[in-house]
C-alpha cells in the first residue's frame, strides 16, 4: 500500500520538504532542555512545513525506581504537552500487549495502520480510540540507540486521505536525525533519576551540576533529623528476613514521605536509621522555618505510622537538632560520598538514642527548641557523648 503512486490531490496536499525541519533539529531542537519542549516544537515545525499532523508522541524507556517509561504527547489543537509516566509492570498489563508501541519495541520495526473501515476487532484498542477521535492514519518508528531499548516516535493524522508515501519518507528521515537527540535526552533523564533516587533531589542536582570532587564542601545551617527503629536487632533475630525487610521499607516510606512533604531531604539510610536535613532557606534567616518543618515532619511520621492499615508494627524514635553542618563530598581518591558531617549531626543521633529510655518518640535539643514558636518541656538533662556539660533534652509541650 505504501508503494502506490500518489494521486494528484495527495501530491498537492502532502508535498513538503523535511530539510528545514532537519536543519531546525540539528541547530535549535537539540538544544532544548527536555523532551516535552522538543516534541512541542517539533510538532509546530512539522505543521509549518505543511505536514498534515494531528498528534506526535515520543516514548522511551528510562531507569527509575518507580517509572519504566515516559512519553511526551503533543496534539495540534491542545495546549501543553502531556507527560505520561508508565509504572513498572506496565509491560505485563493486558492493555499493553499487542499495542502499536509494544509491537515496535518487540520487533524493532516501523508500524503503520490506516484507521479506516478496514479496522477490525483484531486491531488494538489504542487504534480504535484514535479513530474515534477523528484520526485517519497511524505511523510509528523505533529509533535504535547505542544501548538500551529504542525510543519510538509516533505520527498521527486526521487528514481525510491519511499519510502519503511522501509523508512516510519524510518521517523516516526526521526519525533518523531524532535518534541521537533522543539518546542524549534519555541519558540526561536517567542520570537525573539515578542521582535523585540515590542522593535526593537537592543533592542530586548539585552532583550533576559538577560538585563531584573530594573536598567540595560548604557549611550550611540546618535542622537535622535522625530516626531509628527500636529493637531492630531483636526483630531481625525473631522474624524472617523477608518480614523485617518489608517492615523497614514501610518505615522508610513513612519517614521519607513526611520529610519530603516538609521540603527536607533524606541524605542517608544507615541500616535501620535515617538522616535528613532541613536547610535554612534564603527567606528563613533565623532558622525558625527549618526547625518548624523538621518538627512537623516528625509529627507527621508518627501520625502516618499510626494510621497505616495494616499498622506499622514497630516503634521508632526521632532526634532533632539545629546547627551548622559540613555538606559535601568526602572519601578516598576513588570512592566518594555526598553527606553531612559535624558535631550537629552527632548531637541529633545522640538525642535520638534517648527516645527509648525516656519513653518519648521525639526529642530535641535546646538549640532546636529556641527556633520554635511552639512551647517545649524539658524531659531530662544529660551529658551527651562528645559534650562536656549537661544538655537539656526537650519535647513538645503538647501532644505529638
Amino acid at each position: 500500500m505504501d508503494d502506490m503512486p500518489e494521486s494528484p490531490d495527495q501530491t498537492a496536499a502532502h508535498r513538503w520538504n523535511p530539510d528545514p525541519v532537519i536543519d531546525w533539529l540539528l541547530v535549535e531542537g537539540r538544544l532544548l532542555p527536555d523532551m516535552d519542549e522538543l516534541i512541542k516544537r517539533l510538532g509546530q515545525e512539522l505543521l509549518a512545513a505543511g505536514v498534515p499532523l494531528w498528534r506526535l508522541r515520543l516514548s522511551m524507556r528510562t531507569l527509575h525506581p518507580l517509572v519504566v517509561a515516559v512519553s511526551s504527547v503533543w496534539e495540534r489543537d491542545s495546549g501543553p504537552v502531556m507527560r505520561i509516566e508508565s509504572p513498572h509492570g506496565m509491560e505485563r498489563r493486558l492493555g499493553y500487549f499487542g499495542s502499536p508501541l509494544e509491537t515496535m519495541v518487540r520487533s524493532g520495526l516501523p508500524f503503520r495502520r490506516k484507521l479506516d473501515d478496514t479496522l477490525s476487532e483484531d486491531d488494538h484498542e489504542v487504534l480504535h480510540e484514535m479513530k474515534a477521535r477523528g484520526a485517519t492514519d497511524y505511523y510509528g518508528r523505533p529509533m535504535p540507540l547505542t544501548e538500551g531499548m529504542a525510543p519510538t516516535l509516533v505520527f498521527v493524522t486526521d487528514a481525510a486521505d491519511g499519510f502519503s508515501p511522501t509523508d512516510i519518507v519524510g518521517f523516516d528521515r526526521i526519525t533518523a536525525v531524532m535518534a541521537p537527540i533522543a539518546e542524549v535526552l534519555r541519558l540526561k533523564r536517567v542520570s537525573a533519576a539515578v542521582a535523585e533516587a540515590y542522593l535526593g533531589p537537592r543533592t542530586g542536582r548539585r552532583v550533576l551540576d559538577g560538585q563531584i570532587t573530594r573536598g567540595h564542601i560548604e557549611t550550611i545551617h540546618a535542622a537535622i533529623l535522625f530516626s531509628d527503629i527500636r529493637d531492630w536487632t531483636g526483630l531481625n533475630s525473631r522474624l524472617p528476613a523477608e518480614t523485617t525487610q518489608a517492615m523497614a521499607n514501610r518505615y522508610f516510606e513513612v519517614i521519607v514521605g513526611a520529610v519530603e512533604d516538609q521540603d527536607g531531604e533524606i541524605l542517608k539510610f544507615m541500616g535501620d536509621g535515617v538522616l535528613a536535613v532541613f536547610p535554612v532557606s534564603d527567606d528563613d534567616t533565623d532558622g525558625k522555618g527549618a526547625c518548624t518543618r523538621a518538627l512537623t515532619a516528625a509529627r507527621q511520621s508518627l501520625d502516618t505510622a499510626g494510621d497505616l492499615d495494616p499498622p506499622l508494627d514497630l516503634d521508632f524514635g526521632i532526634g532533632l537538632h539545629f546547627g551548622d553542618v559540613l555538606y559535601g563530598n568526602i572519601g578516598s581518591e576513588t570512592r566518594i560520598d555526598f553527606t553531612v558531617l559535624g558535631q550537629a549531626v552527632n548531637t541529633a543521633s545522640r538525642i535520638e538514642g534517648l527516645c527509648k529510655s525516656s519513653g518519648e518518640p521525639v526529642l530535641y535539643s535546646q538549640d532546636f527548641a529556641d527556633h520554635l514558636a511552639t512551647p517545649s518541656r524539658i524531659v531530662e538533662k544529660v551529658v551527651l557523648k562528645g559534650h562536656e556539660s549537661a544538655s537539656a533534652i526537650l519535647t513538645a509541650a503538647g501532644d505529638l
